[in-house]
């Protein structure tokens, strides 16, 4: 055998088993975390079931200061739609709220366009206790083949986690903040 057909044949091989670690990837991710927020539940529900308030609290909204944002469909809850397009830190897409119910949930979907095409499921559960409300916000997606060989580089749950940890302490400041308003 020949060096440069050794050398295929290796290539070849080391090609063969990463698309075999590849394609057992998991077909699906799930990102979730949770805060204690001290704001009755009616509050936090309000805040996140209108998403012309997403702005005031969202992690993603302050990396972009001239993002182009539209709202349409209703005014909040099912059919409330969240259009937005902005530098290459928060791409684009839209989430439309797809249920809610009250001091409960309230479920989106999550479609992006750019960076890269996606589409994921986003609820924020509300669970009402005597320090307020525990509020979780959780992301299920597919992974395609990209996707897939993407996560063995970078953790879908380490990469968006942070955010969604940012994002739900500015939920905690910005409810606690209404509720100090009503006073």
């Amino acid at each position: 055998m020949t060096l440069p057909l050794v050398i295929v044949s290796v290539l070849s091989l080391m090609a063969v088993v990463l698309a075999v670690i590849i394609a057992t990837r998991p077909d699906t991710y799930r990102v979730e975390r949770t805060e204690q927020v001290h704001a009755p539940c009616d509050v936090v529900f309000r805040i996140i079931n209108d998403l012309k308030q997403w702005r005031r609290w969202s992690p993603y909204d302050k990396r972009d200061p001239e993002m182009k944002v539209k709202w349409s469909g209703a005014d909040q809850g099912p059919g409330a739609i969240y259009d937005w397009n902005g530098n290459k830190d928060v791409g684009e897409g839209r989430l439309t709220i797809v249920d809610s119910k009250p001091n409960e949930y309230v479920a989106m979907k999550l479609e992006i366009s750019r960076p890269f095409k996606c589409e994921n499921d986003v609820k924020f559960a509300l669970v009402p206790n005597s320090d307020g409300t525990r509020v979780s916000w959780i992301l299920d997606g597919k992974n395609n083949l990209i996707s897939k060989a993407f996560s063995l580089i970078v953790s879908m749950d380490k990469m968006v986690g942070k955010d969604f940890e940012e994002g739900l302490s500015k939920l905690n400041s910005i409810a606690q903040s209404d509720v100090e308003g009503l006073k």
